[in-house]
């Protein structure tokens, strides 16, 4: 996996949101287990105390399960996963809307640019 990391951002967050869109993208199925943190982290090439934080986000948002004797494994709850998928959805859709009206367009021309866009 390819970690795209700024220093413009806390890192745990952006960790925790690029594990996130491989999660809802099916990189890591539902049920499958995670690589340990340790091996994420030197993925990443990043602090394990960093890749920890930003796993631990994963787990408080329902996306990732902790057993002690299984480690961490993707949640099988496809109504977190879709929900999640949607929140996810929504807020790409908010930035696309925000960057259009910065550039002079109302949310109707938006829109009918991503209707001629796929047509």
């Amino acid at each position: 996996m390819e970690w795209k990391l700024d220093d413009n951002r806390p890192i745990w967050i952006q960790l925790q949101e690029q594990l996130t869109r491989k999660i809802l993208s099916g990189w890591y199925r539902p049920g499958e287990r995670l690589p340990s943190v340790r091996d994420l982290a030197s993925e990443a090439g990043v602090n394990p105390n960093t890749m920890q934080r930003a796993l631990a986000g994963l787990d408080m948002e329902g996306l990732t399960v902790t057993n002690r004797t299984m480690g961490r494994t993707v949640t099988e709850d496809q109504m977190v996963l879709e929900g999640m998928r949607v929140t996810l959805a929504k807020e790409i859709i908010r930035q696309f809307y925000e960057s259009a009206a910065e550039l002079g367009y109302t949310k109707e021309q938006a829109l009918e640019l991503l209707k001629r866009r796929d047509g």
